[in-house]
């Protein structure tokens, strides 16, 4: 069952419980169209926000019962909650108007109920499929991120292993820390892959893996970090940064004999938190970079949107022999 306590979800409550008052105002052929729009949006609103409040309050109790269960207490929840609304109503006077001045009470009552068991129907079943669909999103998503944590190429732990192995005698220290970057990266590799960190953790993250790059191509990876502006303890999703760094280097600095610079730059400007990576390109390989690169991107907006809805990003472009990949989403606390 979706949770009606989501600001989001009651939100689309009203709205459909508005459009519903439109339809029954449009269809009653009423002089005092407006007046009586005003009376029928009070009473469906009152039955909608109420049928909400009682769901959500009810939420941890209806988990517990199953889908099926808890959808028809809910579809008998809503029809009592229309009945007493109606009889209340109707008792006050103040809303017996709706369906005409001569309409008895037994009308009413019959009237309203039979307006709510279709239209709390056909609601509950939107709203589930919504919420499934929804479901189903994130599960794609937390399936492409467990896959992409999985996807350490068998090159680099080899090649990483080796370079581990070469510093043992001549430089112990450095071999060390080599050790602890890997299992570090191994690590972050076997979290749940719906896991929030903060970005300072991910920038960590985004370090040792180029340590551990830089062991291999020595002199031909130099990495330039501007970051200082970027707000550190903010939570993100795991595992943005990383990826994209991966591609920097298989598609720009490994074709190049001469290796080349990566640049990371990050800001945080009024309600948005900017980070861009740059990187050289080797011309050759323009077409296969492009590909490469898209599968990390929509991984990354995937679950970036996920977790910030639409004003979270991901956008790459080229600028003469340089890709430029821009990460962007709100300050604000995630959704």
């Amino acid at each position: 069952m979706p949770s009606f306590c989501d600001i989001r979800m009651v939100f689309a409550v009203v709205v459909i419980g508005e459009l519903l008052a439109f339809v029954l105002v449009l269809a009653g052929h009423r002089a005092e169209v407006w007046s009586h729009l005003g009376l029928v949006s009070l009473f469906v609103q009152l039955v909608a926000l109420t049928s909400a409040a009682v769901l959500c309050m009810l939420r941890p109790l209806l988990l517990r019962i199953g889908n099926t269960a808890a959808a028809i207490s809910s579809y008998l929840l809503l029809l009592l909650i229309t009945a007493l609304i109606s009889e209340l109503a109707f008792q006050t006077g103040g809303l017996g108007q709706l369906h005409g001045a001569s309409a008895d009470h037994a009308d009413f009552l019959f009237r309203n109920l039979g307006i709510s068991a279709i239209m709390s129907a056909l609601v509950l079943r939107y709203l589930y499929v919504q919420h499934q669909w929804r479901q189903q999103i994130q599960a794609e998503a937390q399936a492409r991120v467990q896959a992409l944590q999985a996807r350490i190429r068998p090159h680099f732990l080899f090649n990483s292993m080796n370079s581990i192995a070469a510093l043992t005698r001549s430089d112990p220290l450095r071999a060390e820390q080599a050790v602890q970057d890997l299992s570090d990266l191994f690590r972050v590799s076997l979290q749940e892959a719906s896991e929030r960190v903060t970005l300072d953790d991910e920038i960590s993250v985004a370090e040792r893996y180029l340590r551990m790059e830089a062991l291999r191509l020595g002199n031909r990876l130099s990495v330039d970090w501007d970051i200082e502006r970027l707000p550190r303890k903010r939570w993100v999703p795991s595992l943005i940064l990383q990826p994209l760094l991966e591609n920097a280097i298989y598609h720009g600095i490994e074709p190049s004999p001469l290796g080349g610079r990566i640049r990371i730059t990050g800001w945080a400007e009024g309600k948005r938190i900017t980070i861009k990576i740059i990187n050289p390109r080797a011309p050759a390989l323009a077409d296969a970079h492009r590909k490469g690169n898209q599968i990390a991107l929509e991984n990354i907006r995937l679950r970036l949107q996920l977790a910030f809805g639409e004003q979270a990003g991901v956008a790459l472009s080229e600028i003469g022999d340089q890709f430029e990949t821009t990460l962007y989403f709100p300050r604000e606390k995630m959704q």
